[in-house]
């Protein structure tokens, strides 16, 4: 049976090799894709893409009963993108006021 130190310091080298191999990887797939000509278009095409799937998808269970502040927080969130062009700001800021009005003006307790 093998010492205990041995193992253990094996068995964290195995570990440490491993996480490093898995995190570099990414990095070595995506360096020969960096010039790729769909590559480059779907970086300025799919952001639009996946902001409008996942509008679609939170706006399709919309009730009437909570439509106003879901409207309102939708309203914010598009002036806030286009004023700032922020999407963590537009997102976050639509976020905070539906919150507010849900739970506050529009709350139904």
């Amino acid at each position: 049976m093998p010492d205990n130190t041995t193992y253990v310091a094996a068995a964290v080298a195995v570990s440490a090799a491993v996480t490093w191999a898995l995190r570099t990887l990414p990095f070595a797939a995506l360096a020969p894709l960096r010039a790729s000509d769909t590559l480059r278009y779907l970086s300025v095409h799919m952001p639009v893409g996946v902001m409008v799937i996942l509008t679609v998808y939170t706006l399709r269970g919309v009730s009437l009963t909570n439509a106003l502040p879901v409207g309102l927080a939708l309203v914010v969130t598009l002036g806030l993108h286009l004023w700032r062009r922020n999407a963590v700001l537009s997102v976050l800021g639509g976020t905070a006021i539906h919150v507010a009005l849900a739970s506050t003006v529009f709350s139904h307790s």
